[in-house]
């Protein structure tokens, strides 16, 4: 029987924890025998409270000790909050033995990060907290477009539903995929998502203390089918195109052509929902001439080729 010990601290997001305890258990119902024994612990054994439960628990970071997996849910996305209220628990993960599996889910991988158990492998965490990620963790090889990340028995996944992925993941590795796909089929979901950065918004929200370049987003909004470059974009603002550079990278942090890239790319998405325009009149709508730049900007962005974004969506 494969033990997984799951964290839970005042911190915990009730809905990542409940997620990973049921779809644990639903294995144990599809496989008809008892294959992972659940068990919640806290640092000090005492029952935790969350938004919407008062969680009972089964020890403290002893009674983790001899678990095969560790799982950490959820917990928030305020790091400093996260990191101050967790030393003990920090101090308790450095000294795991590299044979224990741990996990994290979404920003808990932050835990992982801080207790030294991520240095120079691949980890992954929720698309919107990748540059806080990095800036404190530049040893590690962060990369937020996957849903989940493995290095050894260290484990990561993504932001929110990707848990699903992580424990889908860990149910295949201990019980075998066909246990884990009769999972994934009872909870409607696929087995293997692709990556998490055909969720992440391709346009950053600009700041709104220049209005000059808040007016020049609006334009391009309606006209990014042109073909443009920057001495035209500079014309339109008053200004030189090194000036343009600099007040588009503060207000975006995007250069111009960066932003029209996604710009583009955003409009053929929402162009991919409709089923009688090829693929071709979709790149020349958007401003592509070639059919090839478009499909290897739009992959490169969204992590899936225009024609799997279409099947995907027509599928849904």
């Amino acid at each position: 029987m494969i033990q997984v010990a799951v964290f839970v601290s005042p911190q915990t997001v009730c809905s990542s924890l409940s997620q990973a305890c049921d779809t644990f258990s639903l294995a144990n119902r599809l496989a008809g025998q008892r294959l992972f024994a659940l068990h919640r612990f806290s640092v000090d054994g005492q029952s935790v409270a969350l938004d919407y439960a008062q969680i009972q628990v089964d020890g403290d970071l002893s009674s983790a000790e001899s678990a095969d997996v560790v799982l950490l849910p959820a917990t928030g996305s305020d790091i400093d909050n996260l990191l101050a209220q967790h030393t003990v628990l920090l101090a308790w993960l450095a000294h795991r033995p590299s044979s224990q599996q741990l996990a994290s889910i979404c920003s808990s991988a932050f835990l992982l990060a801080a207790a030294g158990l991520l240095d120079g492998g691949p980890a992954t965490t929720h698309w919107a907290l990748a540059d806080s990620f990095r800036r404190r963790f530049p040893q590690v090889h962060l990369d937020e477009r996957a849903l989940i990340s493995q290095q050894h028995n260290r484990f990561c996944s993504g932001g929110a539903q990707a848990g699903l992925d992580l424990c889908l993941h860990l149910i295949g590795w201990h019980a075998g995929t066909w246990l884990a796909q009769q999972v994934a089929a009872a909870l409607v979901v696929e087995r293997h998502r692709g990556l998490q950065s055909r969720f992440q918004p391709l346009l950053p929200e600009a700041r709104q203390d220049d209005a000059g370049i808040n007016a020049l987003l609006l334009w391009l909004q309606r006209h990014h089918a042109q073909a443009l470059d920057l001495e035209q974009l500079a014309v339109r603002l008053h200004c030189s195109t090194r000036s343009l550079l600099r007040r588009f990278k503060a207000a975006t942090g995007l250069t111009p052509i960066d932003y029209l890239q996604r710009l583009r790319i955003s409009a053929a998405q929402s162009a991919l929902h409709q089923p009688q325009q090829s693929l071709e009149q979709v790149a020349l709508a958007v401003g592509y001439q070639d059919r090839a730049t478009f499909a290897r900007l739009f992959k490169q962005l969204c992590g899936e080729t225009p024609g799997a974004f279409r099947r995907r969506v027509r599928d849904s």
